[in-house]
């Protein structure tokens, strides 16, 4: 499956952004999905995570409360959308996936994941 992110740019802090990661080649819907971002000189880190059903969500501490993923499986399209950015969410934003058959099963482990889409930059300032 190939993946395609897009939708960031630079806001202020307290703005909100929407990415999204559209998905081709493969059936979406046995895939769960992830956002991972990376700033520079930092190692990439796990943001949020959804199952293939959309059932399971997992959230990083650091965004919980502020992000918030969905998918449309009819789309092939995986959404994150942020509120509340703060200047510490500034990073290179990737999605990624890979195919499980138990429609619950989301990851935070880089690991986990085969597919890796191009990654979009988010700036926030302060």
């Amino acid at each position: 499956v190939q993946l395609q992110a897009s939708g960031g740019g630079s806001v202020q802090a307290g703005g909100s952004l929407t990415l999204s990661c559209a998905a081709f080649g493969r059936t979406f819907s046995s895939y769960f999905m992830g956002w991972f971002r990376q700033a520079p000189g930092k190692e990439r880190e796990f943001v949020v995570s959804i199952s293939w059903s959309g059932g399971t969500a997992l959230y990083a501490d650091s965004v919980k409360g502020r992000f918030a993923i969905s998918r449309d499986n009819a789309q092939n399209t995986v959404y994150l959308q942020m509120n509340s950015l703060k200047p510490e969410d500034t990073a290179v934003y990737y999605c990624a996936a890979n195919r499980n058959s138990f429609g619950r099963y989301a990851s935070c482990t880089l690991d986990d994941y085969v597919y890796w889409g191009q990654g979009t930059q988010v700036t926030v300032s302060s």
